[in-house]
């Protein structure tokens, strides 16, 4: 008898282990997005994307999980400038950061910015998934970027981004 609830009492505690999703980290997932910066300011002029040149991004990453609240990012940025019909690579940005992940598909991502234009800096990022899947997820971010360096004045800019995770 005492065999008998001991064996019950496993099977009972292995099925409800089994119906319950049990979280494992770390977790590694990745992302690619399109980025467009909207508007710059410096201490001596605003600038808007489209005004005289168009400037888009493709922001790729992997993302370690460490737990439902906190993580690591590596992002790489190539960056394009179309400007009087010629387009090229302008600038390459390597953006390291930590998530701090929050309910209902917010997270905010601390970036340090080492642009291969010679800038550097920083850039809070507020992104919200806005449809999740099975195997993916769809999301859009604000990312406000600052950068100093390469003898220009330092710079604020707000953008806007949306991408897939998987």
């Amino acid at each position: 008898m005492k065999k008998t609830i001991t064996f019950i009492f496993v099977i009972i505690s292995y099925l409800s282990q089994a119906q319950m999703p049990q979280n494992t980290y770390p977790k590694i997932a990745g992302y690619m997005g399109i980025l467009h910066p909207l508007v710059t300011f410096t201490n001596t002029e605003t600038t808007t994307n489209f005004s005289s040149s168009y400037t888009i991004g493709f922001p790729t990453g992997v993302n370690i999980l460490k737990s439902d609240k906190i993580g690591f990012s590596f992002e790489f940025v190539p960056i394009i400038r179309s400007e009087k019909g010629v387009s090229k690579v302008n600038n390459f940005l390597f953006h390291p950061g930590v998530m701090f992940r929050y309910p209902h598909g917010l997270t905010l991502v601390t970036r340090a910015a080492f642009e291969t234009g010679g800038r550097y800096g920083f850039t809070p990022v507020l992104n919200k998934v806005v449809k999740k899947n099975k195997n993916s997820n769809y999301f859009v971010a604000v990312p406000l970027p600052v950068r100093f360096g390469n003898d220009k004045p330092a710079s604020f800019t707000i953008g806007f981004q949306f991408g897939v995770g998987f």
